[in-house]
């Protein structure tokens, strides 16, 4: 299961709200409520300033769903499963159950977010001009004055739509995992017909991007000046930030990779544990962590039913019991029954059944064949087989 809050589906995809958000909405809430709108419009009552600072907060994170949402459509389209999207502290993520299959397809699904954006950010401007009474300041104007002129509705889509033009056009920087690094990728992908060496390159341009921004946001905690980014202790630490974020995805992205291309045509019958033991529905809790977890390694124990597969018992399960109560509450209580279990099969490939493990946030998963458990699947055989090919 993904982290943090549920907040729905979408045209089929399911969208979370990271924890971390909540703190960065109360922060850009804040920065309007206390000092951008009152520079606009100091006559704006202290109740109608702050309802339109958390009208304009809950647009933006909207106009970031949006984004995410393009993605994920048009890789849908391209026959790429798309399980989520997660809004998070920088921002949000389409959680894909594969790398797209050709650079096109690569190339289609990174464009659709920035251009999305940047086609927001003008029709906000747009809408906003046309709600602004514009014919009564002088010609020649300025910027600030239009936004002064403007009342709620107008304020607020002339503060989203230059920052989601800034939002598409900072994600078209060609530096992975950026739309703009993923571009990159999908150019050297069709260049170099190899999409790992594409990949290597588009990391290392990434880190490169990334740690220019660390060094900048560190050099602007420090009373130093950045062409273009200014000052300001605040702003560079959020830099630095942002820059540590974006280093660390582009070698998690790499990693990812390097995993799929080792377990590439590697069934899961070739790192799965064949021997496992298994115990039954009726035994009681006390039984099962006597007679069976003092004496393995094991850490979930399928429950067999007549040689099938009814489900499956973890220390997760048995944590979650009062130790009084074990000698009363049976393992059929406390499992997971099979009809809400992952399973694979033995002919899988490993690279498939380790993106089940990590989508469900699971550790292991039984392996069945023709409805009898073959085996069991653990994330650390995977890593070990993982470290094995590494070493040799």
């Amino acid at each position: 299961m993904g982290r943090g809050w549920r907040l729905g589906r979408i045209w089929g995809v399911e969208v979370r709200l990271d924890w971390g958000l909540f703190v960065v909405f109360w922060l850009l809430t804040f920065n309007l409520g206390a000092g951008v709108l009152p520079q606009w419009h100091p006559e704006w009552s202290p109740a109608l300033t702050w309802t339109i600072a958390v009208i304009a907060s809950v647009l933006f994170f909207a106009s970031i769903l949006a984004h995410e949402l393009s993605h994920a459509l048009v890789g849908r389209a391209q026959g790429i499963q798309v399980d989520s999207i997660t809004l998070f502290i920088f921002g949000g993520v389409a959680n894909l159950q594969s790398e797209p299959a050709s650079p096109r397809a690569e190339l289609l699904m990174a464009v659709v977010g920035p251009v999305t954006s940047i086609a927001l950010g003008i029709l906000f401007v747009l809408l906003g001009v046309a709600w602004t009474p514009v014919a009564v300041l002088p010609r020649g104007a300025q910027a600030i004055q239009v936004v002064r002129a403007a009342g709620p509705a107008a304020t607020v889509l002339l503060w989203l739509g230059p920052i989601n033009i800034v939002l598409g056009l900072f994600n078209l920087v060609p530096a992975f995992p950026l739309d703009g690094g993923r571009v990159l990728r999908a150019l050297l992908w069709l260049a170099t017909k190899s999409l790992r060496r594409a990949m290597l390159w588009a990391t290392r341009l990434g880190q490169l991007f990334a740690w220019l921004l660390i060094f900048s946001g560190i050099a602007m905690i420090f009373g130093g000046r950045v062409p273009l980014l200014g000052g300001g202790v605040v702003q560079g630490l959020w830099l630095t930030f942002i820059g540590w974020f974006l280093n660390s995805a582009a070698v998690m992205s790499w990693e990812r990779l390097v995993v799929r291309d080792s377990l590439a045509n590697v069934p899961v019958s070739r790192v799965m544990r064949p021997e496992v033991v298994s115990v039954g529905p009726e035994i009681t809790v006390e039984a099962l962590v006597t007679s069976y977890v003092l004496g393995t390694d094991q850490r979930a124990f399928p429950v067999l039913e007549a040689d099938s597969l009814v489900g499956i018992v973890t220390l997760s399960d048995v944590r979650r019991v009062p130790q009084d109560a074990w000698a009363a509450t049976t393992v059929r209580q406390i499992m997971t029954a099979a009809d809400e279990l992952s399973v694979v099969r033995p002919s899988e490939g490993a690279a498939e059944a380790l993106q089940k493990l990590t989508r469900r946030d699971i550790d292991q998963v039984p392996v069945v064949e023709e409805g009898h458990l073959v085996g069991i699947l653990r994330r650390r055989d995977i890593m070990k087989w993982l470290e094995l090919q590494t070493a040799t």
